[in-house]
């Protein structure tokens, strides 16, 4: 576990209520703690404290550091698809050529979600039965 001796703590009754203990015995359980690079084990009051350069130190330390880059990697990946997104995306007969038209009506996407049922019926190149389903499914 990345983390100290309170990481540990929380994770082991969820791993017992999961009954994941019973399923694999054979791994243990260890949690590092990043300032000192103190090792807790369960049961175990005192960390364990491997020498600065020592190999299996290092080992664990580039573990660590390989799951920070990987959930990184996948944080920046969620927030730049976030930034792409729009409330226009997904919504029924809107493709990007609408989603466009629809844009340039309102100028932000606050003005489409505030629209009423005949200002979206007014937008040029938008049919009104794709309007009063966009009308629909936005004000629900």
């Amino acid at each position: 576990l990345d983390g100290g001796k309170g990481q540990l703590s929380a994770v082991i009754p969820v791993l017992e209520e999961m009954n994941v203990g019973d399923d694999i015995p054979d791994i243990p359980l260890r949690s590092l703690a990043k300032r000192e690079e103190e090792i807790f084990e369960p049961g175990r009051p005192e960390p364990v404290i491997l020498e600065r350069n020592s190999p299996e130190l290092h080992l664990l330390q580039r573990v660590r550091d390989e799951a920070h880059r990987f959930a990184n990697a996948y944080h920046t990946k969620l927030r730049g698809r976030a930034m792409t997104t729009s409330v226009l995306d997904d919504l029924p007969g809107v493709g990007p050529e609408r989603k466009k038209k629809i844009l340039a009506h309102f100028g932000t996407p606050e003005a489409f979600l505030n629209a009423s049922l005949e200002e979206l019926e007014s937008v040029p190149g938008l049919p009104g039965r794709v309007a009063r389903e966009v009308h629909a499914k936005v004000h629900r």
